[in-house]
């Protein structure tokens, strides 16, 4: 059997619609459908997604410009490595910009959504499922997502999504090597109180504090698996 024939496409294409294409495809790079540092091409995205050459060359050209893929050469394209120095950068970034976000859009939003949105971000058992990991994490892209929509400047929502793509990467790593989320339900009910108190000073204390134990555990965990001691931070290969 060829390589092609063997190629198993996603339960979920694209299809017709740019935007479902691209959502899709985002996953992939998110599950490590596509690995980091795989090679991919527009032939290789029709083929798994079932989409057309012009729509792949769209997406293609988009995650590029957002630097999920990386140009190697003219020829070749890859997934962008996932490394330390990313996770690392990607929590310092974070860290400066998410207090700032979240203090700014206390007085803006309606916090009986910003309630019902934070119960869809948690799960308080092992989390066994792939989708259901995908879903829970797509829920904290959102939430985080909506703050900063709600603070009305465009280049902070632009950087606070490309952030939260990263995030997503980041995290379902984390998931997969540990069958949890790296934040917990109390971090999160605390933020949600003090938004709803509209109190900055405790907005801004309690988003620092969620991150940088969010890091510390995501961290310890990369640090516990020998298989990450190399540039690309892949899954595991399970004996």
């Amino acid at each position: 059997m060829s390589k092609k024939a063997q190629i198993r496409k996603p339960a979920m294409t694209g299809g017709g619609d740019p935007a479902s294409a691209y959502e899709v495809i985002m996953d992939a790079i998110v599950t490590q459908k596509l690995a980091p540092s795989q090679k991919v091409s527009e032939n290789i995205l029709t083929e798994m997604f079932d989409i057309s050459r012009t729509t792949a060359r769209n997406i293609m050209e988009q995650l590029t410009a957002q630097q999920f893929l990386v140009s190697v050469s003219p020829r070749i394209t890859r997934v962008a490595p996932l490394t330390l120095l990313d996770v690392k950068q990607n929590f310092a970034m974070r860290k400066i910009l998410q207090p700032e976000v979240f203090a700014m859009a206390a007085s803006q939003v309606d916090h009986e959504q910003i309630v019902r949105m934070n119960e869809d971000t948690s799960h308080k058992t092992p989390i066994q499922d792939d989708q259901l990991a995908l879903n829970i994490l797509k829920a904290n892209k959102h939430f985080n997502v909506f703050m900063a929509q709600h603070v009305k400047y465009p280049l902070m929502i632009h950087w606070v999504r490309q952030l939260e793509d990263t995030t997503m990467r980041i995290y379902w790593l984390y998931v997969k090597l540990n069958r949890t989320l790296p934040y917990t339900w109390e971090h999160q009910r605390a933020l949600v109180d003090a938004v709803r108190r509209d109190a900055s000073d405790d907005i801004r204390a309690q988003v620092h504090k969620m991150l940088s134990s969010s890091e510390e555990r995501v961290l310890d965990a990369l640090f516990m698996h020998d298989q990450l001691y190399m540039q690309d931070l892949k899954i595991p290969s399970r004996s």
